[in-house]
């Protein structure tokens, strides 16, 4: 059962909820998102009922569901969401009526390649920087990132270009120091089911993109959502960034039927990865056609000034006539499903 708060709510409202909630030795989870605040129900569901919580101040509405993702279910929130990234200056949002076109390398190497990499992402487009100081690989020997001196140089090119930044956190331990210089912090696939994580981003105060695990189904997907949403954060982006198949032609195989799948059942937005869905920079455009085409949100890329050098996922980044192509495409085809750039919509904080 969820408790849907008004806006006009105030943090009395809520506590009033709460404290009536635990009175009958019920759990009550308060989930904050931009415009709404919503309280998930654990234990006794007759006993909820006889509360009486639709009289109380505040409160909005009560909803009993059946979905067993609560908070990030359409069955509360009809209409799907916006998630607004961003601090002082500009927020960029990502959600249902624009599209968000995130770019930027891989990973973090040096200044002066975050920076160029950077003013490419922004000279395609791009409203959002991504980079990756913290990297977790298949291969201990592989690079690991640069750790916290990445996130200061991602968060100088972002400041240099004006782009909110997104970075992955990879372990619980870190979040604090990733939320003081990303402006969204990544949950990558292989850690969608680190549940002690999931909550640790959940409490800081920051959006999350929340990658699909490379095996999960949608249902566990928007589980590990709600591991999120119930620590206290509905500002949660989904992204769907191809799973493993039997199909060895490509890193993983794209499942573009998850986002119209997730839109809906969910009301949280959700964007694609065509960059990690093929490991092929020549199929990142098609693919990023296909995203657009099917109601995607947004879409996330890599780009590098000399992939040839790159430390990290090379042969998927783009550069010159791939990236121009991508351009394009993000320019011309999200007014034919509706969708204006995220740039037209940003607002000031």
């Amino acid at each position: 059962m969820v408790v849907v708060m008004s806006p006009e709510a105030t943090d009395e409202d809520v506590a009033a909820v709460v404290a009536r909630v635990e009175g009958v030795g019920g759990e009550a989870f308060v989930s904050k998102g931009v415009v709404r605040t919503i309280i998930g129900l654990v234990g006794d569901i007759e006993s909820f009922h006889h509360l009486n919580l639709r009289t109380l101040r505040g409160v909005a509405d009560v909803h009993r569901i059946s979905d067993p993702y609560k908070l990030v279910s359409r069955q509360h929130h009809p209409d799907r969401s916006t998630v607004w990234v961003g601090a002082a200056g500009r927020q960029v949002p990502i959600g249902p009526d624009s599209f968000t076109f995130m770019a930027g390398p891989c990973a973090v190497e040096t200044p002066e390649q975050t920076l160029a990499a950077a003013q490419m992402a922004k000279g395609a487009g791009a409203t959002i920087l991504r980079g990756g100081a913290y990297k977790p690989r298949t291969s201990p020997y592989a690079f690991q990132g640069l750790g916290v001196r990445g996130l200061e140089i991602l968060a100088d090119a972002g400041r240099a270009t004006g782009l909110p930044v997104v970075t992955e956190v990879v372990d619980a331990r870190d979040v604090e120091v990733v939320a003081e210089h990303a402006d969204m912090l990544q949950v990558g696939t292989r850690n969608m089911a680190n549940f002690g994580l999931l909550q640790a981003v959940g409490e800081a105060g920051k959006p999350v993109l929340l990658k699909r695990g490379m095996t999960a189904t949608i249902e566990e997907w928007l589980m590990a959502a709600e591991y999120i949403a119930q620590r206290g954060n509905l500002d949660v982006v989904l992204c769907e960034r191809g799973i493993r198949t039997f199909e060895p032609a490509t890193r993983n195989t794209l499942d573009i039927s998850a986002v119209p799948v997730v839109q809906a059942t969910s009301h949280l937005p959700v964007i694609v990865d065509p960059s990690h869905a093929a490991g092929r920079k020549d199929l990142v455009v098609p693919l990023s056609r296909a995203a657009i085409a099917v109601g995607a949100d947004g879409i996330i890329v890599d780009v590098h000034p000399d992939p040839e050098t790159a430390l990290c996922d090379g042969p998927q980044a783009l550069l010159g006539a791939e990236l121009r192509e991508l351009a394009q495409a993000v320019r011309r085809l999200p007014s034919a499903v509706g969708r204006v750039d995220a740039g037209e919509l940003s607002r000031t904080a």
